[in-house]
């Protein structure tokens, strides 16, 4: 490993698998579906089936205490940094000097919505509940995060769409090599509410059926001095916009300029994991990677499983790699490509090294 890379040391994530990084090992060796039908009492929203993270209420997971306003985006990426500094497999982290970036779409549209919908309905238009101003800005969440557990290093919010997960790992990547943080919690949330539900609905084509929606967080702890063997290690990232509709040729500019910053080779990819976008994006992915690598080295994207997370996509894509390289030994010191496109004109690459030799 050199000086110039950037280790994955751990990795946790709360999905609509479980709690925790063991849960979802699980849900990816057994593949298993978790749409469940939604319960109209509590869900007003247009969709009768999600993936949402079962059982989970924020004050009975993190407690009374501090919670009361909480939204679930909060509650799902503290749960979830929580779960993965409390970590005994991973090493300790310097909480004074460690950062923490999250990719997020918009935040809570939830809260931004009922925040709004008060100043408008009230009697004056500041007449608001006060505990919903923290969380209904973009970086509520992960400046709660932040002072949940005490990480006194940068904090940064990175709104891009589907490709915040790389996105926010890129942001991640350029904090360590600078010396702005030893070490880096980083990835990305999306919550399931009936705001969202509705916004996807209404942004369809047609009123064409949309995918199942999903929800969870997945964060990363990443350094660039392991104390351990790393996971993976990061060698580039790549981002791009695209105007002209050429969502695959967007892919494929950006996974060619990760292999040229990566030092690699087409050939000498393992596995190329598309996000799981629906609709064009995702046959778009699909198209530039069997294009690239060939059709066979074309995984089956997580979010068959666990429905469209937005945002958290294309971290859950890394934390599903991670989870079947734990089963193949074949695959250490093997390279792979995680892919992600926004139907907004954004796309993004990320070329990493599983289970590194040092």
């Amino acid at each position: 490993m050199t000086a110039a890379t950037l280790a994955i040391t751990d990795w946790s994530a709360v999905s609509p698998f479980g709690t925790g990084r063991d849960a979802f090992v699980k849900g990816v060796r057994q593949q298993q579906s978790t749409a469940v039908q939604l319960d109209r009492e509590q869900w007003g929203g247009p969709d009768d089936v999600a993936c949402l993270v079962p059982d989970f209420d924020v004050r009975t997971v993190l407690g009374k205490k501090g919670t009361r306003s909480m939204n679930r985006v909060t509650g799902l990426a503290v749960a979830t940094s929580g779960d993965l500094l409390a970590s005994a497999g991973g090493p300790e982290v310097p909480r004074e000097s460690t950062a923490f970036v999250l990719g997020t779409t918009v935040g809570s549209a939830q809260s931004t919505i009922d925040l709004t919908r008060g100043s408008l309905t009230g009697e004056r238009p500041y007449h608001v509940e006060s505990g919903l101003i923290p969380y209904a800005v973009m970086n509520g969440a992960a400046g709660q995060c932040a002072i949940w557990h005490g990480l006194r290093g940068p904090n940064a919010t990175l709104s891009a769409g589907r490709p915040g997960g790389l996105v926010a790992l890129n942001y991640a990547r350029r904090l360590l090599l600078s010396g702005r943080a030893a070490a880096v919690l980083c990835g990305a949330a999306e919550e399931y509410s009936d705001a969202r539900a509705w916004i996807d609905h209404h942004s369809r084509d047609g009123g064409a059926a949309g995918p199942v929606l999903g929800e969870g967080c997945a964060l990363f702890s990443l350094t660039t001095q392991p104390e351990l063997p790393p996971l993976a290690e990061l060698l580039a990232v790549a981002s791009g916009t695209f105007a002209d509709g050429d969502r695959e040729g967007a892919v494929a500019r950006c996974v060619r300029r990760a292999l040229a910053a990566g030092g690699a080779q087409a050939q000498q990819v393992w596995a190329a994991c598309p996000s799981g976008a629906a609709g064009a994006e995702g046959e778009a992915e699909t198209a530039a990677l069997s294009g690239l690598f060939g059709a066979a080295r074309v995984g089956t994207p997580v979010a068959a499983l666990i429905g469209e997370t937005h945002a958290a996509s294309a971290s859950f894509e890394l934390a599903a790699l991670l989870s079947r390289a734990e089963d193949d030994a074949s695959c250490a010191g093997r390279t792979a490509v995680i892919t992600s496109v926004d139907p907004g004109g954004t796309a993004a690459a990320a070329l990493l090294r599983l289970r590194p030799d040092r």
